[in-house]
């Protein structure tokens, strides 16, 4: 008796970067255009023409009242209920899946009850993905009020920030969890039995790849279930990262407008995380990268010294600033992130957030080739020449930047 509703999401119900979807149900509408409103008097009706046949056929008959009656009436627990219970409300579920997961809990007694209060509250759009505490067997109706009070979801957030490390972020994420740093470090070693597809793994400069978790765990705010493990933190990052990247259609768009792969446009994302002062000049760095990469930049490398601070991070040596490099450290060319390195890095040397990626996927149009942050407020100069670069350097000097 479930075809008078239409499960699914609302647009404004789509929580920013994908992470919040909650689940809406909508009344599909009558033929009459009424809103299907008279389907609960028709159902009264027939079970009241059933009484009465029960009744006509004889008292003997009356055993069968039950199973008629739960066909017509919806099977439902009465109050708050008993008991404790947790349930975890997925990512992206809907209305039907959060009703399914609370019978499997024996919360509600079916997930048409809870479904029927959902649809009778308008506010049950604004139910969260989580892990619940909850009693067992309440009605659908207190399921529904229990899940719209904040106190009886289980908040164990952790922040991710823009542009950290795969190594910084297990360290931020073991110190919330108490999961060794280690154990992130061996689930990460396999980016694909963590969810990331392998034509990620792809390049359109013949390079080889050794995949790398490195700009799939995605900077966000996340919520860790009680009983999470290192392997499905890092899944719920890689997910995270997916629908993100799938939403902005970054993968389609790099390739088309861009004509290289997603992951050699990840690196980008990346390096403009990296270096950009102000999210206003992630896309103009970004622009940099390419003109430097696969313009005509004399070497056609990077010359980037965040690409030799990862390579000190990632080796387990001290990062420096550019003054505190040596010129064996600038002109290394053994180091696979070299600033002389002919063409695109390795990997991503950070993760990326959103924006970062809409300036790899979409940069300004421009030919420059150098910047300098020329002032104390991360105000940065781009030149298309380097007598223009010396230019903005002497200004940075003279506000002691550099």
């Amino acid at each position: 008796m479930m075809d008078d509703l239409d499960l699914g999401f609302d647009e404004q119900d789509r929580g920013e970067k994908g992470k919040h979807r909650r689940g809406a149900v909508r009344k599909r509408k009558g033929k009459d255009g009424s809103g299907g409103g008279g389907g609960r008097g028709k159902t009264v009706l027939a079970l009241l023409l059933a009484i009465v046949l029960l009744g006509t056929i004889g008292g003997g008959a009356f055993y069968g009242f039950d199973r008629v009656q739960s066909y017509f009436v919806t099977p439902d627990y009465d109050g708050a209920g008993t008991g404790e219970v947790t349930v975890e409300i997925k990512q992206g579920a809907l209305i039907a899946d959060m009703a399914n997961a609370l019978v499997a809990a024996d919360v509600v007694k079916s997930a048409k009850a809870f479904i029927e209060a959902a649809e009778g509250n308008a506010r049950s759009k604004n139910i969260q993905p989580g892990t619940y505490k909850l009693r067992k067997q309440m009605s659908g109706e207190s399921a529904v009020t229990a899940m719209l009070d904040s106190k009886n979801r289980i908040v164990n957030g952790v922040t991710i920030p823009e542009g950290r490390t795969a190594k910084n972020i297990y360290q931020l994420l073991s110190k919330e969890t108490k999961i060794p740093v280690k154990d992130f470090e061996a689930a990460a070693k396999d980016p694909l039995a963590r969810g990331v597809p392998d034509w990620w793994f792809k390049r359109t400069d013949n390079k080889k790849v050794k995949p790398s978790i490195e700009g799939f765990l995605y900077p966000d705010t996340y919520e860790i279930p009680p009983k999470a493990t290192a392997e499905t933190i890092i899944e719920l990052m890689v997910e995270n990262f997916l629908s993100v990247a799938g939403e902005m259609e970054f993968a389609d768009r790099v390739q088309k407008e861009r004509k290289i792969s997603p992951y050699e446009a990840l690196i980008v994302a990346s390096l403009a995380q990296a270096e950009a002062g102000r999210k206003e000049d992630l896309g103009k760095v970004a622009r940099v990268a390419y003109n430097r990469a696969y313009g005509e930049f004399p070497c056609n490398c990077l010359e980037m010294d965040v690409t030799v601070n990862y390579y000190l991070e990632l080796t387990g040596q001290k990062t420096k600033t550019s003054a505190e490099m040596t010129k064996e450290e600038l002109l290394d060319t053994k180091n696979p992130y070299s600033r002389k390195l002919r063409g695109m890095i390795p990997t991503p040397i950070n993760n990326p957030g959103k924006e970062a990626m809409a300036g790899a996927m979409d940069p300004p149009v421009g030919k420059w080739l150098w910047f300098v942050a020329v002032d104390k407020k991360g105000t940065t100069e781009f030149a298309e020449t380097y007598d223009e670069q010396l230019k903005n350097e002497a200004k940075a000097r003279e506000n002691g930047v550099i």
